[in-house]
C-alpha cells in the first residue's frame, strides 16, 4: 500500500466502520486525467450494491471536506468478491492453505507474479508453493494481492 493509501485507509475507516462495515482496503489506481479512488468494504453477512451506496455517500462528505486527493477522481465501493484482495497480514493468516495470487513491486527470483498456495507465514515473510516449489516473499514487497477462488 503507497503511503496516500495508507493515508486514506486512517482517514476513511472510521466512517466505515461507523457505517457498520469492514474497510478491507484501498486501491488509488491513477489514470491520467481521471484516477479511480476503490474502496473495498465487508460484512459477516456479506455486502450488497445498497451498502455500498450508503457507504459511498458517507465517504463522499468525507472527501470533500478533507479534500486529499488533489486531481479528478472516481469513487467506487465495492465487495470483495470471490476473488477477495488481500492487504493486511491479518488477511493473509485467514488464507493460509488457499491459493493465492501475488503481484510484487520489485522481481524475485525473476519473476514478479506468483500463483500457487500459500502455505504459511513466517514473520513478515509470505511462503506460497508454485509448481512444487516454495518461494519465500517479502510482504512488504507485495504489490497486489488476491484469493484465486477455487469452483
Amino acid at each position: 500500500m503507497t503511503k496516500q493509501e495508507q493515508q486514506l485507509t486512517a482517514l476513511l475507516a472510521p466512517t466505515v466502520e461507523s457505517a457498520g462495515f469492514e474497510l478491507l482496503g484501498i486501491e488509488l489506481i491513477r489514470a491520467g486525467k481521471h484516477s479511480t479512488l476503490r474502496l473495498y468494504i465487508d460484512h459477516p453477512e456479506g455486502v450488497n450494491v445498497d451498502q455500498c451506496a450508503v457507504v459511498s455517500r458517507e465517504v463522499s462528505a468525507v472527501l470533500d471536506v478533507e479534500d486529499p486527493i488533489p486531481t479528478e477522481y472516481f469513487l467506487e465501493v465495492s465487495s470483495p468478491g470471490l476473488d477477495r484482495p488481500l492487504f493486511t497480514p491479518d488477511h493473509f493468516t485467514k488464507v493460509v492453505g488457499q491459493k493465492i495470487e501475488v503481484k510484487l513491486a520489485i522481481p524475485q527470483d525473476g519473476r514478479r507474479k506468483f500463483k500457487g498456495l500459500l502455505t504459511q507465514i513466517e514473520d513478515d515473510m509470505l511462503v506460497v508453493e508454485v509448481d512444487g516449489k516454495p518461494y519465500r516473499l517479502l510482504m512488504d514487497n507485495v504489490d497486489k494481492a488476491n484469493l484465486v477462488p477455487v469452483f
